[in-house]
C-alpha cells in the first residue's frame, strides 16, 4: 500500500490530488480531509464506486453517504424544490460543517443507496478537499472509519481501520474540528435537526430563525451520544 501523501508539502499536495483524482476516476475510493473528520471517498455518479465505499466501511445500501460538493452553486444541480430557509443555511455555514438533507433531482443517475429520493449534501472548508472537488466533481464521501469505530481525526487512524480497502490516502493533518458535521433535514415540510455536531442549535437559529419544526428532538445531548440517522432512512455516521 502506498503510504499518505503529505499535503503539507506542495509537491507532494500537489501528487498526491493528482493520484487521488485520477483513482476517483478510476472508480476506485480514496480518504481525504475534511474541516470536520476524515472521509473516504468515491465518484458519486459511480454505482461500483459507491459500492467499493459502502464494502470498504462494512455497511449496507441501507446507510447511503452524503454528497461533497466543490462550490454552493451545485446544489442546484443536485437537489429539487430547495426552499428559501436552505439558501440561508448555505449562506451562512458554507463551506463549512453543515450537512442539509434535500430532495434529490429525479433526472440524476445515480445510486447512492436507499435513500428515499433523498440526498445528504455538504460543501466542506477545507482546501485540500475542495481542491479534490474541484478536479473530480461531487464525490460521495462517508466518515473513514469502519462502522460502528471512531471516525478517524488522522489519516493514521484511517489507515489502520480501512487499510488496502482504500487506493490513495491524503495525510491534511490533524482534522480542524475533530466533531462531524450537524445535519439538518429539508427535504419534507419545516426543517428538523437529525443530528448535533460541530454547528450547534443556537447558531443555526441566530442564521435563520424561522422554519423550524417544533418540538425539536433532543438537541442537548453530544453529537457521540445523539441517534445518527441517514436522509429518509438509517444511521448516519458520515463528517
Amino acid at each position: 500500500m502506498r503510504p499518505p501523501f503529505d499535503c503539507a508539502d506542495p509537491v507532494i499536495r500537489d501528487r498526491g490530488l493528482s493520484a487521488a483524482h485520477n483513482a476517483v476516476k478510476r472508480g476506485e475510493v480514496v480518504v481525504l480531509p475534511t474541516d470536520t473528520v476524515y472521509g473516504i471517498g468515491a465518484d458519486a455518479f459511480n454505482p461500483a464506486a459507491v459500492t467499493r465505499l459502502l464494502e470498504a466501511k462494512g455497511r449496507g445500501r441501507q446507510m447511503p453517504p452524503p454528497v461533497l460538493v466543490p462550490e454552493t452553486r451545485t446544489i442546484d444541480g443536485l437537489a429539487s424544490s430547495i426552499p428559501f430557509a436552505v439558501r440561508e443555511l448555505v449562506d451562512a455555514f458554507w463551506p463549512g460543517a453543515l450537512t442539509i438533507v434535500c430532495r434529490a433531482q429525479p433526472s440524476l443517475t445515480w445510486d447512492l443507496g436507499d435513500t428515499n429520493g433523498t440526498v445528504a449534501l455538504r460543501m466542506p472548508l477545507h482546501p485540500v478537499a475542495l481542491e479534490l472537488l474541484q478536479r473530480t466533481g461531487p464525490m460521495a464521501v462517508s466518515s473513514a472509519n469502519k462502522s460502528g469505530q471512531p471516525a478517524a481525526t488522522l489519516v493514521e487512524e484511517a489507515v489502520e481501520q480501512l487499510g488496502e480497502s482504500v487506493r490513495v490516502y491524503l495525510d491534511g493533518g490533524a482534522s480542524p474540528k475533530g466533531a462531524p458535521s450537524t445535519i439538518v433535514d429539508a427535504s419534507d415540510g419545516p426543517l428538523r435537526i437529525l443530528r448535533l455536531g460541530a454547528i450547534s442549535e443556537a447558531e443555526l437559529r441566530a442564521a435563520v430563525p424561522d422554519g423550524w419544526a417544533e418540538p425539536e428532538q433532543p438537541a442537548d445531548r453530544p453529537a457521540e451520544d445523539a441517534p445518527e440517522q441517514e436522509p429518509g432512512t438509517a444511521p448516519l455516521t458520515s463528517g
